[in-house]
């Protein structure tokens, strides 16, 4: 892979939305490399069961924030207020937030994104023409349909290092937020 796309937003503190997320042991390393290429601080969060020896002291000195699914209690919460801090950080998500790319995108990165007015940065790997980097930012605007739509285009022609399906970039809220 090579590294290519745009420079990262200038804010110290951002969402960093991880897609399409095919191979956790692949994606991984990869966007942690684009990330530190780019002077970014990561974080990055990942199922609990993936924490466990011998790899889970090497993930949490990495960044890694283990997510109990069943249970995210004040996940969204605890992040809104540690990227509201200002302290150079990148929260990377993969909004998925399974490999089995079914259904809607976990609005969790949107969510923290638009409560710490912190930007979204749109980071992809594309095995097709082994690229990998940052995308356009932006901050949510509150429309969540036409910001949703930015991300779509940006996505459309992306894909992910293993041949998986991968689930269209689409919130449950856009859903809601339709005309009636």
């Amino acid at each position: 892979y090579r590294l290519a796309g745009e420079a990262p937003p200038p804010e110290p503190v951002c969402v960093f939305v991880a897609y399409p997320h095919t191979s956790f042991w692949l994606d991984l390393p990869l966007m942690l490399g684009i990330a530190w290429s780019h002077g970014i601080s990561p974080g990055f969060l990942a199922k609990k069961q993936v924490f466990r020896p011998p790899f889970g002291a090497l993930l949490r000195a990495l960044g890694g924030i283990p997510v109990d699914r069943a249970n995210p209690g004040t996940l969204v919460e605890d992040l809104t207020a540690r990227a509201r801090t200002g302290t150079p950080f990148a929260l990377v998500i993969a909004p998925e937030g399974t490999l089995g790319g079914t259904g809607h995108w976990k609005s969790g990165f949107y969510r923290i994104a638009q409560e710490a007015d912190v930007p979204i940065v749109l980071g992809y790997l594309d095995k097709p023409t082994r690229t990998g980097g940052l995308g356009p930012s932006f901050r949510p605007s509150g429309d969540v349909r036409a910001d949703m739509d930015l991300v779509r285009a940006f996505y459309a022609d992306k894909s992910g290092a293993k041949p998986r399906p991968a689930a269209v970039p689409s919130l449950r809220e856009e859903e809601d937020a339709a005309p009636a």
